[in-house]
């Protein structure tokens, strides 16, 4: 009796979508001394199961679809089915049943996650084709532990959730479900019956590798990568590359608006390869850096609101188009870097939020959970498996995609619990303090993972406060990041560029105050896509002055960049002084290239670009004192700076900078050696669209002691504009 009230009891959890364990119920048992199969087939109108004398019929016991087959013998494992799924036009079919196979996930899988120590979770819960005991099939698995029941729903099952209900790993709340047969491409997500409320939740896997295109939020399934890689000879050089002594000139792209198709169609990640890479490859970029690229249901939030961790976005194409992308830039000598997420997680119903009727990923109270600015929430970065999760979706991109770095968004707000919040609005860590240790905890174990299992890949922070040591390493209390960039040059460089020239000798300490603290972290000096939305404007239309002045100062500004210490990243339409802000829902204006002004830029752009990648004295100290040395930096009623770049075998360049719309005849500087000073770029140049003005090609020095130099030379400085030279003919 006990016996038939237990079995009576889970058939009607299961009917009510309250089984918590489906297996005690479903698939095989030995009661009353024989063997029992119970399957549910609720849209099914007869079911067979394979035994030693063949296909014996199933007994349906009620109207709701479930069948029941009992015998002395026990079916060979797994025991397949023959189903007949319509009364009035029988379709007869066979399968495995999916509570016939065992678990897989091994018990040493699930205590590291538990442990926040499983850096490759994306192998072991998500979706994946495997074989169970001869039988390929999909093995499913989630992280929900407050759900009373995990199914999963698809096309395949009419996303009804009493069909597929999940085994529960108890002490892990990890749930597992292998289902036979299952094909690749099938739509599924999970549906999650909450322990506590009974609500009901679609959620889509977290670990999900594909998704369907937006606005539509289903998982695919999809089978191992099997893509063919031709990119052996860089990441052999890579693992050995001296980063901090190479040139890295980045240029930031969305990928859905550098080009368009003429209606409007974005380029896919084949014809970014093909149309995109001749135009790094000629403008001297070293590296391509996108905006993120994992799965977001939104366009407008440029990728920001990711909702697939694991997931290339399929609105450019499929994880192996994504791969021919990265292979064939490495294949022409171009790194690629991805901007990634971990700061917030957006509220959309689909995805992390509450993910299991919880504060699952997320913190409960909003003072150290929700994130104000952007209506987002912020990762438990205390929780062990939200790190194991976080730690697993750098490395996935890493190891998946051959990326050769992570450019990590809003470290800052990572770092600080009072991150854009009032008093009272927050709460102070276990010591009282404003840090989030719980955050700086994980930051360091994600760069040690990095540096340590992909040699040669950088992490670059986006941290815009003093935190001390963000590009030091863990062991001496850094964070451990390869570079961070440099906020504050940035907003002063922008700042003091915005500024009518008249007045700009009010605000020359804004050009020479980056010294100070130039050297204190490994610096990427950038002119981001966050400098041209949101009103701030284009790099063009931040300058003041008329049309000529306004594209002067561009190539002022350029110049500038590229001749200070420090890696390089610009924004695409940068280099070509795009006009109008950035439009996330349209290309780059291209046709401003027909105008000579625009071309200008471009043409200077690139010039500068292979300058500080060929010449050593540009890009090999850009780290260290020794690279750097003011000529003059108190010009401030001129507004003139000048400076050295030196390489490491003690050669050098000259640069010097008017900020003024003023011509210099005659400007004298002083001079490291004696010899043919040769002008290897000036911004005013006509190619450029300048008016021309310059120094012949070279100078020669004269033994005239100046700035504390011995030798000096007196140059025409063009107004609005940069020259550099180079010692051509030394003289001992």
């Amino acid at each position: 009796m006990k016996i038939a009230h237990k079995t009576h009891s889970l058939h009607a959890a299961l009917l009510q979508g309250r089984l918590h364990d489906p297996f005690s119920y479903l698939g095989l048992h030995r009661e009353h001394g024989v063997t029992v199969v119970r399957v549910f087939r609720p849209y099914d109108a007869h079911v067979w199961i394979k035994t030693a004398i063949g296909f014996e019929p199933m007994h349906r016991m009620d109207a709701e679809g479930i069948f029941e087959w009992s015998g002395e013998l026990m079916p060979a494992m797994p025991y397949r089915l023959r189903i007949e799924q319509e009364k009035d036009k029988p379709i007869v079919s066979e399968t495995y049943d999916p509570y016939a196979f065992a678990p897989q996930i091994s018990d040493h899988d699930l205590y590291l996650l538990n442990e926040g120590k499983l850096w490759q979770a994306y192998r072991t819960l998500g979706a994946h084709q495997v074989i169970n005991a001869g039988v390929t099939g999909i093995r499913f698995a989630v992280w929900a532990p407050n759900a009373e029941r995990v199914s999963v729903v698809g096309d395949f099952n009419r996303w009804d959730g009493r069909v597929h209900p999940m085994r529960v790993h108890h002490a892990s709340g990890v749930w597992e479900l292998f289902i036979p047969e299952l094909p690749p491409d099938s739509l599924y997500k999970f549906e999650i019956r909450n322990r506590s409320s009974g609500r009901i939740l679609i959620k889509t896997d977290p670990y999900a590798r594909r998704f369907e295109l937006r606005p539509q939020t289903a998982a695919l399934t999809s089978a191992d990568n099997t893509y063919t890689w031709q990119d052996a000879a860089w990441m052999t050089q890579r693992n050995h590359w001296d980063w901090l002594h190479a040139p890295l000139n980045i240029f930031e792209l969305h990928a859905g608006s550098w080009k368009r198709h003429p209606d409007g169609r974005f380029y896919s990640y084949r014809e970014l390869a093909e149309h995109l890479l001749p135009y790094v490859l000629d403008m001297g970029y070293t590296h391509i850096e996108l905006l993120p690229v994992s799965e977001h249901p939104l366009d407008e939030s440029w990728g920001y609101q990711t909702t697939g961790y694991f997931a290339v976005t399929s609105r450019y194409g499929t994880p192996d188009d994504f791969r021919f992308f990265v292979d064939a830039c490495h294949q022409t000598g171009i790194g690629v870097i991805l901007d990634w997420v971990p700061a917030h997680f957006p509220q959309d119903r689909f995805a992390l939020a509450r993910f299991d009727g919880t504060a699952l990923y997320e913190h409960e109270d909003p003072r150290l959970g929700f994130h104000q600015d952007w209506g987002t929430y912020i990762f438990n970065y205390g929780r062990n498996e939200v790190k194991s999760f976080l730690l697993s979706s750098a490395n996935y991109w890493l190891a998946e995609f051959h990326l050769d770095g992570l450019r990590v968004d809003a470290v800052a707000s990572m770092l600080y619990l009072d991150y854009s919040r009032k008093e009272g609005e927050w709460l102070p860590n276990q010591y009282g303090g404003r840090e989030n240790l719980a955050a700086i905890d994980f930051l360091r174990e994600l760069n040690v993972m990095i540096h340590a299992e992909f040699p040669g890949a950088l992490t670059l922070a986006e941290e815009s406060t003093a935190w001390p040591g963000v590009s030091r390493p863990t062991y001496t209390g850094g964070l451990g990041f390869s570079m961070k960039w440099n906020m504050g040059w940035m907003h002063d460089t922008l700042s003091y560029l915005q500024q009518d020239p008249i007045f700009r000798r009010y605000h020359h300490d804004q050009l020479t105050f980056s010294q100070l603290y130039a050297y204190s972290e490994n610096f990427v000096l950038p002119f981001s896509h966050d400098e041209v939305v949101h009103g701030k404007g284009s790099l063009l239309n931040k300058m003041p002055g008329d049309d000529w002045q306004k594209f002067a100062n561009v190539r002022l500004l350029l110049t500038y960049q590229m001749t200070s210490p420090g890696k390089k990243l610009n924004f695409m339409g940068n280099e070509f002084a795009q006009q109008r802000e950035w439009r996330v829902n349209g290309e780059l204006d291209w046709g401003l290239l027909q105008q000579p002004l625009h071309a200008g830029v471009q043409a200077a752009a690139r010039d500068l670009n292979h300058c500080y990648k060929n010449i050593p004295a540009l890009h090999q100290l850009d780290f260290a004192t020794e690279g750097f040395q003011w000529i003059d930096c108190q010009d401030v009623e001129q507004s003139v700076i000048s400076y050295l770049r030196r390489a490491k075998d003690g050669s050098f360049v000259l640069i010097v900078l008017n900020f003024t719309p003023v011509p210099r005849i005659g400007y004298r500087i002083g001079v490291p050696g004696s010899g043919a000073y040769q002008e290897i770029f000036n911004s005013d140049s006509a190619y450029y669209g300048g008016g021309n003005l310059g120094n012949l090609g070279s100078i020669a020095s004269a033994p005239m002691p100046w700035m504390g130099f011995s030798d000096s030379i007196a140059i025409t400085l063009p107004p609005l504009a940069g020259v550099v030279f180079a010692l051509k003919d030394k003289v001992d």
